[in-house]
């Protein structure tokens, strides 16, 4: 569903963002800028610092990238690897099946390095968390 929406709205000229890409992939219903879902969610959604498949990585913002960036957790590599999917790290494009490797100091994936290119990981990201879908009990 959420790469179908990416088709029409390129299809419509309209740009890709990460936010819709990751509310629509992962149900998380958060709206605004990415850099606001960690604090949107608090009450509403559990958060935590240990990537699950399906949660929401949390971007902090940053200069280079002041909105913030949301992106989902398709896999688990390692303790400290997780694969994602996500919209518009590549301007107007959908990254899928990219590598995030957990580079913070006390392994509580606050800072992250993300696969630019298939094995090459650029800069240093700060992550505020993770956020986790409402599952079916």
């Amino acid at each position: 569903m959420a790469l179908q929406e990416v088709s029409r709205k390129q299809a419509r000229g309209q740009r890709v963002w990460c936010v819709p890409y990751a509310r629509n992939l992962s149900g998380i219903e958060i709206r605004g800028n990415a850099k606001d879902w960690w604090g949107k969610a608090r009450n509403l959604f559990d958060r935590g610092n240990e990537p699950v498949v399906g949660s929401v990585m949390s971007f902090r913002a940053t200069n280079g990238m002041p909105l913030g960036h949301v992106a989902v957790v398709s896999d688990i590599v390692t303790e400290r690897e997780v694969i994602i999917n996500h919209a518009n790290w590549h301007r107007n494009k959908v990254s899928l099946k990219m590598g995030v490797k957990d580079v913070s100091k006390n392994n509580d994936w606050s800072l992250v390095r993300v696969e630019s290119q298939p094995g090459r990981y650029g800069s240093h990201y700060p992550v505020n968390g993770f956020i986790y879908p409402k599952f079916d009990e």
